[in-house]
């Protein structure tokens, strides 16, 4: 038996209420709504209508809907210091999405575009790169299969990456090939440079190097919203 329709959104015509329920579940579950496409594109547009409204319910959970200034988006951020709900990322999640913020960072700083595509192998470069042991140099860095490799194996890059598509931060397309999984494609979407906000490339150094393997390195972990 459904639950009653709450008394402060009688005004909503019946009609639409179903699609309401859609678009909160998808926001709370999921950090973002999408809407490119299909029934997606139809809750994206009612959820601008009924922003005034969508608003006011977060509000007392401490949340506040965004919408994306250039594509049809719209994404849930926690008011900082005040919300409860967050998810925390163990450290190679977090190393993966400092490694994304910084590609995605740097792609829309070095061309105007809208989308940010890269591929498997790439990340798993970028993450080598970006965090290599403190005395590595860039000319020997660690052997990616190595016990002093600070990249994941292509298992736990996919399984990742899963889980961060959960979270509306990328779109995937995977290379059904097992041996060339790494041609896979990513698009980084505009979502998790919100997710985890830095002014500049400077505060998000001082932030990676948190996560920067030394002989005293603990295991830090990130918060970031859901």
């Amino acid at each position: 038996m459904p639950l009653p329709w709450p008394s402060f959104w009688q005004h909503i015509p019946t009609d639409d209420r179903p699609a309401i329920s859609d678009i909160l579940t998808e926001l709370l579950a999921h950090g973002a709504l999408l809407g490119e496409t299909g029934r997606s594109r139809e809750l994206y547009l009612l959820a601008r209508e009924y922003q005034r409204e969508l608003g006011e319910y977060l509000a007392p959970l401490h949340l506040e809907a965004i919408p994306d200034p250039d594509r049809p988006i719209l994404q849930l951020r926690p008011v900082p210091g005040d919300c409860g709900l967050v998810a925390r990322f163990n450290k190679a999640e977090t190393i993966l999405v400092l490694t994304l913020w910084r590609m995605y960072h740097d792609a829309r700083m070095n061309a105007i575009t809208e989308t940010v595509v890269v591929t498997a192998n790439d990340i798993a470069h970028q993450i080598e790169l970006y965090f290599r042991p403190v005395d590595a140099t860039p000319d020997a860095p660690a052997a990616r299969d190595s016990k002093t490799s600070t990249g994941p194996t292509n298992a736990q890059l996919r399984e990742m990456l899963l889980r961060l598509r959960n979270r509306r931060l990328v779109q995937l397309q995977w290379n059904e090939d097992s041996d060339r999984f790494g041609e896979s494609q990513i698009e980084i979407l505009p979502t998790l440079s919100r997710v985890i906000p830095f002014e500049n490339a400077a505060a998000w150094e001082e932030q990676a190097a948190l996560y920067r393997p030394t002989p005293s390195a603990g295991e830090p972990s990130e918060t970031v919203p859901q």
